[in-house]
């Protein structure tokens, strides 16, 4: 990892130094942290982790989890310190681990939608088809894909010589590295809307496709039916229309906007956040779990007081 411009570390310009800064994003830290680990915990405790699609939710909080820290740690130490550096090592290992997990989270979504059309379309195929081997090969395979993604990122970022060591941004991106390199970097900007744009838009049209096909598919069920059918997809629906606004920073050509910092911290810190809320305030099975493991756990805590 040695850079070939004597670049040992990055200053980055992010956010304003403010106190209230850092109190906001560490009430949304702990916010996520205990929503996530809420439904990780539900569902594990519980029946529902041998349903498919609340198996790869437990999977989504997870990466929610990891996803968030990789940059929101960095953030609140230099809101705190008024350092806002960070060296080179540590910013290509932002770099890394930022897509990775932001990417695992797209291709477990993909996996849900599969699920939700597997149980809507083929509803007498679910058992057989959904089993748990052929979730964790989904599982896997969304590993494996997002570590080729974020290599290819990784390598074509890593070989670049940088000049000036500001980078405009919070965090550590591609496009804003693009920027501070000192060579034409246009057939690696190219590269990197075919890595990540147009794989986001791909996956998007295809989730956007399966869900027309499943609302089709609706028509022929009962009221009460299509209701709880519903109100698992709508959960689906909306985190994915919410997530997925990110591939058009990937798909225009290599450039950053003032803009940008503030719609990455939109999917970077606030949808980890409001994931929780989306995937229970409208799931009555997912309400009465939590409910259910809570006092169950609590109940057993005070036997052993």
């Amino acid at each position: 990892m040695e850079n070939r411009n004597n670049v040992t570390e990055f200053f980055l310009l992010g956010l304003s130094q403010n106190k209230l800064c850092f109190s906001f994003f560490l009430l949304c830290y702990l916010a996520i942290w205990l929503g996530n680990l809420v439904i990780m915990n539900s569902i594990t405790c519980s029946q529902l982790t041998n349903q498919p699609m609340y198996f790869f939710l437990s999977y989504l909080a997870l990466s929610d989890l990891f996803y968030t820290s990789t940059v929101i740690l960095k953030l609140m130490t230099h809101l705190l310190t008024g350092r806002k550096f960070i060296s080179y090592k540590n910013c290509m290992t932002q770099l890394f681990t930022t897509h990775f997990f932001g990417g695992i989270e797209v291709f477990i979504l993909t996996g849900m939608a599969y699920d939700r059309y597997v149980a809507i379309c083929k509803p007498l195929h679910y058992a057989i088809i959904m089993n748990r081997q052929r979730c964790n090969s989904i599982l896997l395979a969304s590993c494996a894909g997002e570590l080729l993604h974020s290599l290819g990122l990784f390598l074509l970022t890593i070989f670049l010589p940088f000049c000036p060591n500001k980078i405009d941004h919070y965090f550590c991106d591609v496009y804003p590295l693009l920027k501070l390199a000192c060579t034409k970097t246009d057939k690696i900007g190219f590269l990197v809307i075919a890595n990540s744009g147009l794989m986001g838009m791909v996956i998007f049209v295809v989730l956007m496709a399966s869900y027309v096909m499943i609302m089709y598919n609706l028509r022929a069920y009962s009221a009460g039916s299509r209701h709880k059918a519903l109100s698992t997809c709508s959960s689906h629906i909306t985190v994915v229309i919410l997530f997925f606004p990110v591939i058009f920073l990937y798909i225009r050509p290599t450039t950053t906007l003032p803009e940008d910092k503030v719609f990455t911290l939109f999917y970077t810190i606030l949808i980890p956040m409001l994931n929780p809320l989306i995937y229970t305030l409208r799931n009555t099975e997912m309400k009465n779990t939590i409910s259910k493991v809570c006092c169950n756990q609590m109940f057993v805590e005070g036997k052993q007081i």
